[in-house]
């Protein structure tokens, strides 16, 4: 569809006609030619008519290069639901320990949650998505916001021990819960990462968990490490627990008081798991968003008007060089 985004300049149209123009035509003093003169005036009235369409039809051109034709498309609708998803990220110094495998290699714990989270946030196309880093404290690095890159960039810039070495489950808990008070109408979830137990901060996580679900907050709380690592000693090699810090009871608590999950992540196939969990929320009703693609048609009639303007020098030039002078009644030949 054709429109104008100002279509007010087309009131300009009559201005030519208010602005006069003094022309002197000296005609006492110039022969009159039998049967020629009546011949001359109708091919001048006719070079004058040209030259009038001409005119009318640049300015037209001009106006409707100002108006600023635009063409547009077929209305495109946005996402109209999501989900606002607020991720906490545990990076304690255990989180470095190497018991996790990605496409055959031996990677720490947060090289695999960077690896997943990557995927699992670029899926995330319509939900609002914010991120947490907590280790001695919990700290807010990305805000809720539709800007997936960003958040995959900060989670990705993350470095162990950022923020410390120990965990402080709680304070990430209230910092979610404080950022979701800010929404007007959310479903409050909250994704909590972690490979240990909370032993830092000032809040108890039990009580930001009550706080939570009286705030209907909903927390999906993760316990990754593997169960089993093989190191080598001097007497041979031996099989550990390196999740032995784990407390997925709390973790299980936690949950259970927000009417959420806990997953046990001991590999990327079991992580993956917080996918199907995630697309089964009921996604918040949001105002219907859409947007019209744009394409400028101003150069057409912009050089429409050149070419006019070309074509009236050009005839100019022409009766200006083959003109011939009058001859008066006081010239001798």
């Amino acid at each position: 569809m054709l429109s104008f985004s100002w279509p007010l300049v087309f009131l300009l149209l009559p201005l030519p006609f208010f602005i006069r123009q003094s022309k002197t035509v000296d005609q006492g003093g110039h022969l009159q030619l039998p049967g020629a003169s009546q011949s001359i005036t109708q091919q001048s009235q006719r070079k004058v008519s040209r030259s009038r369409k001409l005119y009318w039809l640049m300015w037209l051109g001009l106006l409707c290069a100002i108006a600023r034709p635009q063409w547009l498309g077929e209305p495109i609708e946005l996402p109209s639901q999501g989900r606002d998803l607020m991720m906490a990220v545990d990076l304690s110094g255990s989180m470095q320990i190497e018991d996790m495998v990605i496409d055959g290699r031996v990677v720490n714990r947060f090289s695999l949650i960077q690896h997943v989270m990557a995927d699992f946030i670029e899926r995330r196309n319509g939900d609002r998505l914010g991120l947490i880093l907590f280790a001695d404290h919990a700290y807010l690095q990305a805000p809720l916001t539709q800007d997936r890159r960003s958040v995959a960039k900060f989670l990705n810039d993350a470095q162990i021990g950022l923020v410390g070495k120990q965990t402080a489950i709680g304070e990430a808990i209230a910092l979610a819960v404080k950022r979701f008070d800010q929404v007007e109408e959310s479903n409050r979830v909250l994704i909590l990462l972690t490979d240990g137990t909370n032993n830092a901060g000032n809040i108890n996580p039990e009580l930001a968990a009550d706080i939570a679900a009286k705030r209907n907050v909903t927390i999906y709380t993760i316990g990754v490490g593997a169960d089993i690592l093989e190191r080598r000693t001097i007497f041979g090699k031996e099989r550990v627990n390196p999740s032995m810090d784990l407390d997925e009871a709390q973790l299980q608590n936690l949950a259970n008081k927000t009417n959420g999950q806990y997953f046990r992540a001991r590999n990327t196939e079991e992580l993956e798991k917080i996918y199907q969990t995630i697309d089964q929320l009921e996604p918040v009703s949001r105002e219907q968003l859409s947007y019209r693609p744009k394409k400028e048609w101003f150069y057409w009639p912009l050089l429409l008007s050149l070419l006019c303007s070309i074509l009236i020098a050009c005839r100019q030039q022409f009766q200006t060089g083959f003109t011939l002078p009058s001859l008066s009644r006081g010239d001798k030949s």
